[in-house]
């Protein structure tokens, strides 16, 4: 039997896990191993909700190991060290607990088909002082911290407030890609709802939010008519955009830019970015580019090794017009399809097919104030720009999409009615 092993446990890898499990597991045809270093998934577009206190991550992740049981493939908790492609095996770090004790050994898995799907992590371009002062949002955890130091840090502000009235809060998010404009919206809707619930003292006008962008416009990898759109928004929540901005350093006051000028901030978020994790650099003799990233050839095999496949932000693939595939989830997604099937493919003796990356348009959602973005992508062809209530509509379903591939529409649509029903129960803010 085919060994199967997956790295990674995101959209695209927990996919294509799920997939190849109700098939070729299910049906003992290969054994499905999925690896990942947390217990469970949530989806990363996600993240700055999680982080502001408008989802709880607790109700919405899925714990990888009740997906392996119900869907016929395995799960390994672990961190991959080392590839040995000599033995065709992955290698997985010793884990500690919280007092240093080792839970688990070093491992090794046997595979004869690999698939790297890790994802990225923002990349700080070793900004002095972004490790030390800054927050990031890469995964639920720092999410879940930054939530926490949120609330701390209001509380404090409020308290601060209610005794000098010209008190400002300053929050400051490098970055104007999606993750730091759906960020800062967030947040002025966490003022509104803290205000609400009693933490009344520190104003709106009191709230400083700020996004610093060190190109021409905010959205830079969206159509200019929608960062336009969405800038307009951002202007009307009184976050204050600052583009051309360039920051050389990070301190415990806030950001440093390129001629100097301090930018305040008692909360710092850096979200400008992406790169694969470090140790993919050069992983097992693998090409791979200046951000760690694998470099794969259209049928997303790696370009030294055809029993190696690579797929999401953590893989790098020239299209035909010469610029590479977005790291985005809706590439993550069509990349998981196409290796499954290019892995049935191979399994019946043919030869894989080549990828080709079908942008369906992109959406940025603005908290509860707006939604905008464009549909059918090909934006030189021409493509349907939307916003407001349709667009919110839209945005929400391409969650529900990725619940379908992972439950199925029956558990998606009981889930969708959960969902609901917490809405009317549970505080319209994660409190604590």
């Amino acid at each position: 039997m085919k060994k199967i092993v997956i790295v990674g446990g995101g959209a695209g890898g927990l996919e294509l896990a799920t997939k190849l499990g109700n098939t070729f597991g299910k049906r003992k045809q290969a054994a499905i191993h999925l690896v990942d270093a947390s217990n469970t998934h949530l989806w990363k577009p996600l993240l700055h909700e999680v982080a502001t206190g408008s989802l709880d991550g607790g109700i919405d992740e899925l714990s990888y190991r009740a997906q392996a049981y119900n869907h016929h493939f395995t799960f390994s908790l672990g961190r991959m060290s080392n590839l040995d492609r000599d033995k065709k095996e992955v290698v997985l770090s010793a884990m500690a607990d919280e007092n240093q004790q080792q839970v688990l050994p070093e491992r090794r898995i046997a595979y004869d088909i690999l698939v790297m799907a890790v994802g990225s992590q923002t990349n700080d371009f070793g900004t002095k002082g972004a490790q030390q002062f800054c927050s990031f949002l890469d995964g639920r955890q720092q999410a879940d911290t930054f939530h926490k130091k949120l609330l701390n840090t209001y509380l404090k502000a409020n308290n601060t407030a209610s005794h000098q009235g010209n008190f400002k809060l300053n929050i400051a998010i490098v970055g104007a890609g999606a993750t730091g404009v759906e960020l800062a919206a967030e947040l002025h809707n966490t003022a509104s709802e803290l205000a609400a619930y009693g933490l009344d003292q520190l104003k709106k006008d009191q709230l400083l939010v700020t996004i610093i962008e060190a190109g021409e416009r905010i959205l830079p990898a969206l159509p200019p008519r929608i960062s336009a759109a969405a800038h307009g928004e951002l202007n009307k929540l009184g976050i204050d955009v600052k583009t051309q901005t360039f920051i050389q350093e990070v301190t415990q006051e806030g950001f440093v830019t390129k001629d100097g000028t301090l930018i305040p901030a008692e909360l710092r978020v850096w979200a400008a970015g992406v790169k694969a994790p470090e140790w993919m650099q050069g992983l097992g003799g693998l090409e791979s580019n200046r951000v760690n990233q694998l470099v794969v050839k259209p049928s997303l095999q790696t370009t030294l090794d055809d029993n190696i496949f690579a797929i999401g932000d953590c893989s790098f693939m020239l299209q035909k017009d010469g610029t590479p595939v977005p790291p985005r989830a809706q590439a993550a997604h069509q990349q998981a399809s196409h290796v499954y099937k290019n892995l049935v493919r191979l399994a019946e003796q043919r030869e894989p097919k080549d990828y080709i990356y079908r942008d369906k348009g992109s959406l940025v959602n603005l908290s509860r104030y707006s939604t905008v973005g464009s549909l059918m992508g090909n934006l030189s062809s021409g493509s349907m720009m939307i916003e407001g209530k349709i667009a919110r509509l839209v945005y929400v379903s391409l969650y529900r999409l990725h619940q379908v591939a992972l439950h199925g529409y029956f558990k998606t649509t009981l889930m969708t009615l959960s969902g609901r029903i917490n809405k009317i129960i549970r505080p319209r803010l994660k409190l604590h």
